[in-house]
């Protein structure tokens, strides 16, 4: 009976620690699951390989973790089903990254993702230059939902048979406040001539911006450390 509780209690602490480090760990570990099904499929995955391979303990003791974790896990998702705020707590809420072409870098170091990870969310959605997008959601499943600059019906150039102007590729010259000096000599481009771009933007350090690119006509766009960042720009729900 000792041995009963002994699992029952592991099986119910490694749940719940493997839950939280997934929280902590961000949502970068997740990709396109929801916190729950990913520590649901891990821990399933370790109990049944831990039943096939440790001949040290018996069979039954193994099958009370499975089916116990399996119970536990039906328990939280039918509480999650019918109580909003637990489900929250559990499985995270969306939150806005992106506003008006612009990072909100607190929320996207939250969850410790950084400006390449999201410009790689962002390729998926066909989206290259994050100035064209309006809002940017990061979602629970670690996906990012976007809704552009300028988009007001679900209509395409060719459906209306007008010629639209082409989203060009930019190049990243200022990353977290650091240059990349690799970019502007690729661009026939000097500090000097960053630098006084960055002085008609009225910045003095270059620290002070959080991402620079510039377009296929040298202009150069920055997106200035939490100077858009407003207290209810947050979770989404």
């Amino acid at each position: 009976m000792k041995v009963v509780i002994e699992i029952v209690l592991q099986t119910v602490l490694a749940f719940f620690s493997i839950l939280f480090i997934t929280r902590v760990l961000g949502r970068q570990q997740v990709s396109q699951l929801t916190m729950q099904e990913y520590v649901n499929g891990i821990t399933f995955g370790s109990i049944a390989a831990t039943l096939a391979t440790d001949v040290s303990q018996r069979t039954w003791q193994h099958l009370i973790g499975l089916f116990l974790f399996g119970a536990l896990t039906f328990l939280v998702s039918y509480i999650g089903t019918n109580n909003i705020s637990i489900a929250r707590v559990i499985q995270g809420e969306p939150v806005l990254v992106i506003k008006d072409g612009k990072v909100l870098e607190k929320n996207l170091k939250k969850f410790h993702y950084t400006i390449d990870d999201l410009n790689h969310l962002l390729r998926k959605k066909d989206v290259f230059n994050i100035n064209n997008v309006k809002y940017g959601i990061l979602e629970t499943t670690g996906e990012v939902s976007i809704i552009k600059i300028g988009t007001k019906v679900n209509v395409t150039v060719e459906d209306l048979g007008i010629v639209g102007k082409e989203e060009e590729l930019i190049t990243e010259v200022i990353v977290m406040g650091n240059v990349v000096y690799e970019n502007l000599k690729n661009r026939n481009l000097t500090m000097k001539w960053l630098i006084d771009q960055l002085k008609m933007k009225g910045v003095k350090d270059i620290k002070d911006v959080f991402y620079g690119t510039i377009d296929n006509n040298n202009r150069l766009n920055i997106d200035k450390i939490e100077d858009h960042f407003k207290p209810d720009d947050g979770d989404v729900m």
